[in-house]
């Protein structure tokens, strides 16, 4: 039921817990376009203008060319940090609460 939700066109979007990030990076190089990697060692979500969102909690779109590699990134975090969840509901879809 999982990889459902973006295929049925749901709009989705994506943060990541800096709490639980180790810094390795995958995620940047899954989705550089998503993700990337501060001064701080630690990854964060980019805006749709590929502006570095920093605040906490901070949600990105996740683009539909993209979905794969985002959940992808969401699967192999050894963090465990990464949260992709349907706009509609705020309902986690891939990623550690996903049910």
């Amino acid at each position: 039921m999982q990889q459902e939700a973006g295929a049925r066109g749901e709009d989705l979007e994506v943060w990541i817990d800096q709490d639980l990030c180790t810094g390795d990076g995958i995620c940047a190089q899954y989705a550089p376009e998503v993700f990337e990697l501060d001064i701080d060692g630690l990854a964060y979500v980019k805006s749709p203008q590929d502006e570095l969102l920093q605040d906490r909690g901070a949600t990105t779109p996740v683009p539909l060319p993209l979905l794969t590699d985002v959940i992808d990134s969401a699967r192999e975090c050894p963090g465990e940090c990464i949260h992709v969840r349907r706009v509609s509901d705020s309902v986690e879809v891939y990623g550690p609460d996903a049910g």
